[in-house]
């Protein structure tokens, strides 16, 4: 998987994995592809806008979370490229207290 140059260049992305969650078999190409700053769940979930990527047992095991909208966009962008899909496309409501949760379908 490619790393683009553009998201990472000054994005604002926290991340963290939520404990007891088993990580999924995809979240080497999200943390190579993106730039995350590791952070505790309770500074990604003060973010404004907040991702959520599940497993392959349904469950959200990672959040990251942007200060900027632009740093948001550039991050999902980069997850469909990665071949997720956005549960949360077709709806402006939140779920889980996530903006997007991403999985593979």
């Amino acid at each position: 998987m490619p790393v683009h140059p553009r998201l990472n260049q000054g994005n604002h992305l926290k991340t963290t994995l939520l404990e007891g969650k088993k990580p999924a078999k995809f979240d080497k190409h999200i943390i190579g592809n993106l730039l995350l700053n590791q952070s505790t769940p309770d500074e990604v979930r003060q973010e404004k806008l907040i991702i959520g990527v599940r497993n392959e047992d349904g469950e959200i095991y990672r959040l990251i979370g942007a200060t900027k909208h632009n740093s948001f966009m550039n991050a999902i962008e980069e997850l469909f490229d990665l071949g997720l899909t956005d549960e949360l496309q077709d709806t402006d409501a939140t779920q889980d207290g996530c903006d997007a949760i991403f999985s593979e379908q």
